[in-house]
């Protein structure tokens, strides 16, 4: 399945079993009743029958909403409802394709790194600022180098300067 494969897609598992007889409307409006969200937000939901052996992730694609189900033929989903959080779960893409699949450690554990902070600092032993350079310059890759230099900026700082030189 390859809905999309940004990091930045937002992923959320509905935290308790839904009757999969729900359809677009239905389940829009748990998105919207239930979990306080607007369902052409450009995120996926994810929802899980009770017995866990379907489940169906509604998605808009800036055209409609699109609705994907799955049913599987050995084994069950993994039960989502553990990890609740204000009645949602959140996954990563990732983690999402594999609980597709029937990967049973989805439920249990996060699986994918957390989600890094463009706003943190760069630091590091070798290398606590990254700077734009010319390509000559030794230590060069990709038209960037690395300097023991202090102090640290920020990684969104960085990505501007880089990107408008």
């Amino acid at each position: 399945m390859l809905i999309g494969s940004s990091r930045r897609l937002r992923v959320y598992a509905f935290a308790a079993p839904v009757d999969m007889r729900k359809g677009f409307d239905g389940l829009a409006a748990l998105v919207r009743e239930q979990l306080g969200h607007d369902p052409s937000n450009g995120a996926l939901y994810l929802f899980v029958s009770r017995n866990r052996i379907r489940a169906k992730v509604l998605m808009w694609d800036g055209t409609g909403l699109c609705l994907y189900a799955k049913r599987l033929e050995e084994g069950r989903f993994a039960p989502l409802w553990g990890r609740q959080v204000d009645g949602e779960v959140t996954l990563s893409m990732s983690e999402l394709a594999l609980y597709l699949e029937g990967c049973q450690e989805v439920g249990r554990r996060q699986i994918s790194p957390p989600e890094i902070d463009p706003n943190r600092q760069i630091l590091g032993d070798l290398a606590d600022t990254i700077e734009p350079c010319s390509t000559s310059k030794p230590s060069t890759i990709r038209g960037f180098c690395a300097t023991s230099v202090a102090p640290t900026r920020p990684l969104t700082e960085f990505w501007s300067t880089a990107s408008s030189s």
